[in-house]
């Protein structure tokens, strides 16, 4: 009996995709305005703003709360983790929904984008990406 041939084995594309990595970016700065109030970058580059106050109360007594800071960074989250958390635990439970509908707008409209556009996108793919064979595609 003559030897089976072997099937050929498909390589993997291992280029990246620039819409997914766009589509992934949106989803991040969606959850990161809506849970620390700035951007990734602004995230990760921005300074320790947080303020400890001291609020005196009407009938006596004083009470102590942080604040002072519209976006946490993660130097805020680094040196004053408590304080961090608990504000953005509250931001995340004021903009829940926005973000949820903000999501599913994105979902809803990368994938009308990637359907309307199939054939530019593949024919920038087929004539501009792969003769650079750069490992990107769009």
């Amino acid at each position: 009996m003559p030897p089976r041939k072997k099937k050929t084995r498909r390589r993997r594309d291992n280029s990246i995709r620039l819409l997914n990595v766009l589509e992934a970016y949106t989803y991040a700065s969606i959850l990161s305005e809506g849970i620390t109030g700035s951007s990734p970058w602004g995230f990760v580059t921005g300074e320790f703003d947080l303020v400890e106050m001291t609020v005196t109360k009407p009938f006596g007594g004083e009470e102590t709360s942080w604040g002072g800071t519209e976006a946490i960074s993660l130097q805020d989250l680094a040196r004053e983790p408590g304080q961090a958390l608990a504000i953005m635990s509250s931001n995340f439970g004021s903009s829940l929904t926005s973000m949820a509908l903000q999501g599913i707008f994105t979902s809803v409209s990368f994938k009308v984008g990637r359907r309307l556009l199939r054939k530019p996108i593949a024919n920038i793919n087929r004539n501009i990406a792969k003769p650079l064979g750069l490992g990107v595609k769009l």
